[in-house]
């Protein structure tokens, strides 16, 4: 399964159907771990969990339920049904590729729970990047009909000593998470090179910083591959005023590059955590191997490398906003006012920007740094992967109004001068944009615009990708 794939069917563009070899080595190897389980001690199945993991569990046939239920935190916020689905779906497609020793009817379960649709409450609190365990134990639950489908109609099945421990060995709500914040950041950066360029427009930029000469000069991964976009949109510009320009525009290939290029190597590592047998203990045609696989340190680490480099985009994106502001390099009045004198045109909108700003810088600590004990000391390191996904998925929600101010603030100068307009994708973004911002531009409150140009922010990415 592939990002886009995932994607789909959380937002119901896509079902999903078990394939029928899949469900057959998943039943193959839930009958390894039964023998396992009948000949000795293995984790979870009939053993206690963490630092009980030395105690044998009960022969009552209670322990599945007593685990999933204590592992039931349930607090915290409520994933939305899209973020529901897809960790599903995540945990659906890992279960498949052969690895926990769950019984097919619960896999098979799982999967019609996912094509019909059906959604189960899961909160978001209790997870440090070593497994979903709170979060998927409410999965568990849900399945054994112990807690009600939030939505749709979902399957209740039987869940046994084999089955409790492999549902939740998973990181699979993060990597849901994680994934669908990805996705929105993709499409932001593909949008802020088409707003970037409609301010570059607007402010009578010098293309020369976008030669393919100058990025030759200096290859890193995908600098140039920016600049190329730039150069295309701004293509036939008026003849720049300045020999050179500020930050703001001469250095979008610079600052871009380096996010696209997180953005991509996340991609690649979220793909294998998708398609990935993860649990532990993993269960294989030789046995049954204990281990760290649960630990999400990749996943981690890529999480911080996307949002250290995508802030540097946003916080660029406010310094293009701030130029378009200043009638010494727009040429036009201070703030894009239009009417009596003292007229404070866009002037808030810069408020609103270092609000969204701030809010995101407070909360950049890189969570790889983070550092634990727990379970007796037994356990006593973690990723943070999961707090790395949130923060990712923060950004995401915030980003598209300083995307927006700036946009705004764009479409507006080039409307007080429409001669600074090129034919191609820069225009095409610019009648897509002015079709939906009010022409008037006295003072006025402005919230309706910035979330009509948010909303706009998807259609301008497939124009950069076209």
């Amino acid at each position: 399964m592939g990002l886009e794939d995932l994607v789909a069917v959380a937002y119901g563009r896509a079902t999903v159907v078990a394939d029928e070899d899949a469900l057959r080595l998943v039943g193959e190897r839930h009958a390894v771990l039964q023998q396992a389980q009948a000949a000795g001690a293995v984790y979870g199945a009939n053993t206690g969990v963490g630092a009980n993991r030395h105690e044998r569990s009960g022969a009552d046939g209670a322990h599945p339920l007593r685990l999933l239920r204590s592992h039931c935190a349930a607090v915290g916020p409520v994933e939305d049904d899209e973020t529901a689905r897809a960790a599903m779906t995540v945990r659906l497609n890992q279960i498949l590729a052969g690895g926990s020793g769950i019984s097919r009817r619960v896999a098979e379960a799982l999967a019609e729970a996912v094509y019909a649709g059906a959604v189960p409450t899961l909160h978001s609190w209790g997870a440090i990047g070593t497994g979903d365990l709170a979060s998927l134990a409410e999965l568990g639950l849900t399945l054994a009909g112990e807690r009600p489908w939030r939505s749709g109609r979902g399957p209740v099945t039987t869940i046994d000593a084999t089955d409790a421990l492999p549902l939740i060995s998973s990181s699979a709500l993060t990597v849901a998470i994680s994934a669908l914040a990805l996705d929105r950041v993709a499409g932001l950066l593909r949008a802020s090179i088409v707003v970037g360029a409609l301010s570059f427009l607007a402010l009578r930029g010098n293309p020369s910083a976008y030669d393919t000469v100058v990025h030759e000069a200096r290859a890193h991964p995908c600098q140039a591959e920016v600049a190329g976009a730039l150069r295309a949109l701004v293509a036939g510009s008026v003849t720049p005023v300045r020999i050179q320009d500020p930050f703001g525009l001469r250095v979008m290939p610079q600052v871009t590059a380096p996010a696209l290029q997180s953005a991509r190597q996340l991609r690649d590592v979220l793909g294998a955590e998708l398609n990935a047998a993860v649990e532990n203990p993993l269960v294989l045609a030789d046995g049954v191997h204990h281990h760290g696989q649960f630990h999400t340190a990749t996943l981690a680490s890529h999480l911080d490398a996307v949002r250290n480099t995508f802030l540097p985009v946003l916080s660029l994106s406010s310094a293009r906003l701030g130029l378009l502001m200043r009638p010494d390099l727009t040429g036009l009045r201070a703030f894009l006012a239009d009417g009596p004198a003292g007229s404070s045109g866009l002037m808030i909108s810069e408020y609103v920007v270092q609000d969204l700003l701030t809010e995101i810088r407070v909360g950049m600590q890189a969570v790889a740094a983070g550092t634990l004990t727990i379970s007796l000391g037994l356990e006593e390191h973690a990723s943070f992967a999961t707090q790395g996904a949130r923060s990712l998925r923060s950004m995401t929600q915030l980003a598209p109004t300083m995307l927006a101010a700036e946009l705004v603030a764009a479409v507006r100068a080039l409307r007080m001068a429409p001669g600074r307009l090129v034919d191609g994708g820069a225009r095409e973004a610019y009648e897509l944009a002015a079709s939906v911002l009010k022409e008037d531009m006295a003072d006025r409150p402005l919230g309706e615009d910035l979330s009509r140009a948010a909303a706009l922010l998807p259609e301008l990415a497939s124009i950069e990708r076209s």
